[in-house]
């Protein structure tokens, strides 16, 4: 088991979701963990969510014997970055791992795409990975090994068909990584974005899981564990 630190994981509103076999996996490890969620967004959403639901993964990851705890924060806000991290230290303490996993998604294409839906997916997609990171570089407490693991998605692979707010500010947290990770390598922090690929949790309707599946090798989906274990090997 790794030496236990304390974990900050966003956008982990569902039982289903990426964000929630990451802090399990993490859990798993020993690790405290601290996440955010925010269920308005996932209202919204064909795949819905219940509103016991972050309370279910609290229960859960507090059941493998590490501390949990959790605040509903919309990562659009720019005050939530400030609010997140004096709470998480203030029930916590210090944390050393920071995933940005918070996503905003809904189909844009040219013929639908406005400033304001725009404005949305940078806000939480690119603003939020960006003013998060910073924030847990400035806090963060040298003599440790620090890590920031952004999620992203198959942009630079190839076109996304109705998501271009999406692919566009997912793109840009690449970018952003690449152009961050020399100027805190002396912190001893380490930056990744992690892209888990065509994953099902829960978003996929069966028309599109049939036109899809042909294309994975083994006959499957990827799975939220699967996912979960690459960003936690990444985050020793």
């Amino acid at each position: 088991m790794t030496q236990k630190r304390i974990a900050i994981v966003t956008g982990v509103t569902r039982l289903k979701g990426i964000g929630k076999a990451i802090c399990t996996e993490l859990a798993n490890q020993g690790n405290d963990i601290f996440f955010t969620y925010w269920r308005d967004y996932d209202k919204t959403m064909p795949w819905g969510v219940e509103d016991n639901e972050p309370d279910l993964i609290q229960e859960e990851i507090k059941s493998k014997d590490v501390k949990c705890e959790k605040i509903e924060l919309d990562l659009s806000k720019e005050e939530s970055v400030t609010l997140l991290f004096n709470r998480v230290e203030e029930q916590l303490g210090n944390p050393s791992i920071l995933v940005n996993n918070a996503a905003y998604s809904t189909y844009t294409d040219i013929d639908n795409l406005t400033s304001d839906e725009l404005d949305k997916h940078y806000h939480v997609n690119l603003r939020g990975t960006i003013l998060l990171s910073l924030e847990f570089i400035k806090r963060f407490k040298t003599g440790k090994h620090g890590r920031i693991i952004n999620l992203t998605t198959g942009q630079s692979l190839g076109a996304m068909e109705k998501e271009i707010a999406y692919a566009v500010t997912k793109a840009a947290v690449e970018s952003f990584t690449k152009n961050i990770q020399h100027e805190i390598a002396f912190k001893n922090i380490t930056i990744n974005t992690v892209n888990p690929g065509m994953t099902d949790t829960g978003w996929m309707d069966h028309n599109l899981k049939e036109n899809y599946i042909k294309l994975f090798p083994k006959g499957r989906f990827g799975q939220p564990s699967d996912a979960a274990k690459f960003n936690c090997i990444s985050s020793k």
